[in-house]
This record gives structure tokens, C-alpha cells and sequence, in this order.
């Protein structure tokens, strides 16, 4: 059989906006879940509302006993390596960074991306976004690594200095996290969650590679993530096993074969959606890849799981692209040629969800060509079409997969 897509729904007017503030959570698809998941997706819905009105409750409440703010400014997303020694959390520079940080921590538990933290704390009045337009744009939200990466960050604050204040920031950024999923088990790219794609259970991004890092971690007690107690680590793992079954649910299946995953799932049918105009239904040859890369070194190695992991390493193998050279055009543009001489390896980052070919989506006309040249000729590209992630499974990766397997038998 092959994939059928359901179209997504996009809202037309404010009015629809007002009535139906979910567009791929709709009541039609909720009325055909059996009564038990009916009743937990409503609660879902329900909260997730309401912590959208207490957020706008609390902000208007500070504007009206002061002057409002402006949006801070946007700076370079927020990370930090994962091997960070301990001891780097606790110069008097990091303890002054996680006030800030907390500062700008959302009512609901999460971090809006890019804001500029180096501007100083949040001032009552000030939103905790820097997105233009839309104020409550990614208010919370898992996009560009961000919340999960400042749980990582107050973690190794915490574990270097015992701070209360810091433990209750962290605390509740954990809470975020385990509100935000949804009882399938997969998490929206925005919680309170937004209308729109960014309702679609994301893998852009690794934005759940990331998610199930920290509860990892939470769950065996790694990286910082010592100080959790039993009760903790489990609700860490029940999480975490949830994801990880709602990620095989996802696994793309053409013909009844099992092959990779699209950048994002509908969050009730499961079925690959379309972002932006350039992020068509399809299969991931890159999010796809860092996913697996995940469940080779940190998921369960069930039966299961590992069938899923091999399948995703067969469907890899089979769609290398071979042949192409990356250049710059004449105007000094990116730009892919046939060279039959190149010992590049690549894959395309989107694949026709029936063939199974490389696809293009383009930027502005959101035309899906067969060809990188052809859309490149009709649409701007910030983009990169093309991805060698997934050479790192099927080279370094396999071996240590394997040798995993046999340790675990």
C-alpha cells in the first residue's frame, strides 16, 4: 500500500481562529478516537489552553501595574557541549547567566529560542519572546534545542552548586517537558501548543532526539542528572518509553515496508505533514539519520526496536546518491553538478514519499521539482538539500551498534 497523506488545515480568518484554535487537532479526528484516548487528548487540549490564558493573563497583569517593554533582541541560540566538566557551571559567570535564564522562563515551564541573554534579566512588562509579529511566536517552545538545552544548563548549574532557586527553575522546566507530551507519547514543536505545524509531532530539528536526551539522562541519572530521585527517574523512563514507541508508530511504511521518518507526524493519524513551503511531506534523510543515531547509542534494544533500527539502516543503504560534486555556481551559489569522479556520498534531505526519489521544495513558490538545479533557479535557497549524516551510520556507528547488541544479548 502507499502512504496517504491528509492535508493540513490552516485557518482562514480570526474568527476560525478564535473557535478552532487547533487546525490538525480538530474535532472530527478526535471524535473518531476510541473514548479512553478521546478523553485524554481533550484534557490535553484543555490544559494546554489554559496555561496559554494564564501566560497572557500574567503578562497583561505586569504591563498594567507598569510601563510595557520591548521584546529583548534576538542572539545566537543557546547551547553548550555536552561534556561540559562540572566545575564550568559554577564560575560566578554561569550563576549570573542562570538568573537570567530563569528570568526568562515562561509561567507554563518552558524557554522561548534565541533571546538575547546577554541583555540582562527579564523586567516585569518584558514578554518572554523576541518573536516579532505574533507576540506568543514559539513562547515555549522545543525548536533550535531550545528549552531542553536550558534544562541541560541549569542541571550542571544545580549539580555544581545546590542552589534552591535554580533546583526550582529545573524542576519546572521538567514539568514542562512531561505536560507538553502528548498522550500518544510524541511532543509538538510549541507548548502551550501553537496552530499550524508546529502542532505536528517535530523531528526538525532533533527537537525529539533532544527531548529524549534529557530523559535519558534523567531516567539513568547521567550528565548532571544525578540528584534524581527514584520517583523521578521513573516518571523520566515512562516518558521516554512512550516516545520511543510513538517513534516506531511513526516509522514510514511503503509498500508494507518500514523505511525512515518525515520531519513531522500529524499528531493524531501519525501520517507525514508539510511544515514550511519548503519542508514538503516526505522522508527525512537527515532528521531521520540523527534519529537513528540516537536509538543505535541510547534507545532499548528490544526486539522491536532493533528491527526498526535495521530496517532504517537498509532503507540508508539503498538511497545513497552517488556522482554529484558540491560547487559554487557563477553566482556564487551552491550549486550540486553530476561528476561522475566525485567520492562524495550523499543523501537528499527529502524523498518522494511513493517513489521514494529526491525531492526540492522551493522557499517561495513551495513548487516540489525533481531536480536541486531547477528549484534553485526559481527560489531563493538558505537551505542545504542535501546531507552526508547519514555516512556516519552506515560507517563508525554500525560497529559500535553491533558490538552493543552483543554485549546486551
Amino acid at each position: 500500500m502507499r502512504v496517504q497523506l491528509l492535508p493540513l488545515l490552516f485557518v482562514t480568518s480570526i474568527a476560525a481562529a478564535e473557535e478552532k484554535p487547533f487546525t490538525m487537532l480538530t474535532d472530527e479526528l478526535l471524535a473518531k478516537l476510541p473514548e479512553a484516548q478521546r478523553a485524554e487528548w481533550t484534557a490535553y487540549i484543555a490544559q494546554s489552553r489554559a496555561s496559554a490564558a494564564e501566560e497572557h493573563r500574567l503578562l497583561d497583569e505586569e504591563r498594567i501595574k507598569g510601563e510595557a517593554k520591548p521584546a529583548p533582541g534576538y542572539r545566537a541560540e543557546f547551547e553548550f557541549d555536552s561534556d561540559t566538566p562540572a566545575e564550568w557551571f559554577a564560575s560566578k559567570e554561569n550563576l549570573k547567566l542562570a538568573d537570567i535564564v530563569i528570568s526568562y522562563q515562561t509561567p507554563t515551564g518552558g524557554w522561548s529560542k534565541a533571546v538575547d541573554y546577554m541583555k540582562g534579566s527579564r523586567q516585569p512588562g518584558t514578554h518572554w519572546t523576541a518573536q516579532t509579529g505574533d507576540a506568543w511566536h514559539y513562547c515555549g517552545t522545543f525548536d533550535n534545542r531550545t528549552t531542553t538545552e536550558q534544562i541541560n544548563f541549569l542541571a550542571g548549574v544545580f549539580t555544581a552548586t545546590k542552589h534552591d532557586d535554580v533546583k526550582t527553575a529545573l524542576m519546572k522546566g521538567l514539568d514542562y517537558v512531561f505536560a507538553a507530551q502528548y498522550p500518544n507519547g510524541g511532543w509538538p514543536q510549541n507548548y502551550p501548543v501553537e496552530r499550524g505545524y508546529h502542532e505536528a509531532i517535530t523531528l526538525n530539528d532533533d527537537a525529539m532526539v533532544h527531548i529524549l536526551e534529557v530523559l535519558h539522562d534523567l531516567a539513568e541519572g547521567d550528565n548532571h542528572f544525578a540528584f534524581a530521585d527514584v520517583p523521578l527517574k521513573q516518571r523520566a523512563q515512562a516518558a521516554f518509553d512512550k516516545g520511543i514507541a510513538n517513534i516506531a508508530a511513526m516509522q514510514v511504511r511503503i509498500n508494507g515496508q518500514p523505511t525512515v521518518w518525515c520531519a513531522q507526524h500529524h499528531p493524531l493519524t501519525l501520517e507525514p505533514v508539510k511544515a514550511r513551503a519548503k519542508e514538503p511531506p516526505s522522508l527525512s534523510g537527515g532528521e531521520s539519520a540523527n534519529l537513528v543515531k540516537f536509538l543505535m547509542r541510547s534507545g532499548p534494544t528490544t526486539p522491536e526496536v532493533v528491527a526498526m533500527i535495521e530496517a532504517a539502516l537498509k532503507w540508508f543503504d539503498a538511497h545513497r546518491l552517488t556522482g554529484l560534486r558540491k560547487t559554487k555556481n557563477d553566482q556564487g551559489k551552491t550549486d550540486y553538478i553530476a561528476d561522475p569522479a566525485s567520492t562524495d556520498v550523499l543523501w537528499a534531505r527529502f524523498y518522494d514519499l511513493q517513489t521514494a526519489k529526491p525531492i526540492f521544495a522551493g522557499a517561495d513558490d513551495g513548487i516540489v521539482y525533481s531536480t536541486f538545479q531547477e528549484m534553485a533557479a526559481k527560489n531563493k535557497v538558505a537551505y542545504d538539500f542535501f546531507s552526508t549524516r547519514p555516512a556516519e551510520l552506515l560507517g563508525k556507528e554500525l560497529p559500535r551498534w553491533k558490538k552493543r547488541l552483543e554485549k546486551e544479548k
